[in-house]
């Protein structure tokens, strides 16, 4: 399995430290492991169950808000200097994992893909940082985790989070007919 989340994120080796690298690595074996859905089915799948139609793949979309969030983290830096301090491999590790808690969310229920008990109670930044606690990752990519989405417009957010939840939305909400002018 390590194998193919490898195959799937080429983006883990973005990180640095390998002992992150290796923790981001085991959340998603776990993830795919505790899921319906195999590795392969992430590169067909719809990245929101949300959107009707929806042509834009899950890792389509996943892909393109890590490299989102580096390139936003990059001109911010090459912009802003020493005013802002940016991890970037939490960063990384915190962008891939956003959506890991999704594939415990799934069930499919005659061959169709659907929110499964467990994903109508427990949305995925709570499950997203469930796994990533258990395999040891630091406070500081829980609370990417954990505040990329909705659930996180409460409270504050880590210049990271903050990037990552930027990312994450203009990779989404252009998608949604109700939030777009065609």
């Amino acid at each position: 399995m390590r194998e193919k989340v490898k195959k799937l994120w080429p983006e883990i080796d973005w990180i640095q430290d390998e002992e992150l690298k290796e923790k981001v690595t085991l959340c998603w074996v776990y993830a795919i492991e505790n899921s319906v859905l195999e590795p392969e089915d992430l590169e067909k799948i719809p990245f929101s169950l949300l959107i009707q139609n929806c042509n834009i793949t899950f890792m389509n979309h996943k892909r393109t808000a890590v490299q989102l969030s580096v390139d936003i983290a990059n001109r911010m830096q090459n912009n802003f200097g020493d005013e802002i301090k940016i991890n970037m491999d939490y960063l990384i590790a915190g962008a891939i994992l956003i959506d890991v808690g999704k594939l415990l969310e799934y069930e499919i229920i005659d061959g169709k893909l659907t929110t499964s008990n467990f994903g109508k109670y427990v949305r995925h930044p709570f499950s997203g940082v469930g796994i990533a606690q258990q395999f040891g990752l630091p406070p500081e990519v829980l609370h990417m985790i954990g505040t990329h989405s909705k659930e996180g417009d409460v409270g504050k957010r880590s210049v990271e989070s903050q990037i990552i939840h930027h990312a994450d939305f203009v990779s989404f909400e252009p998608f949604q007919e109700a939030k777009t002018l065609r």
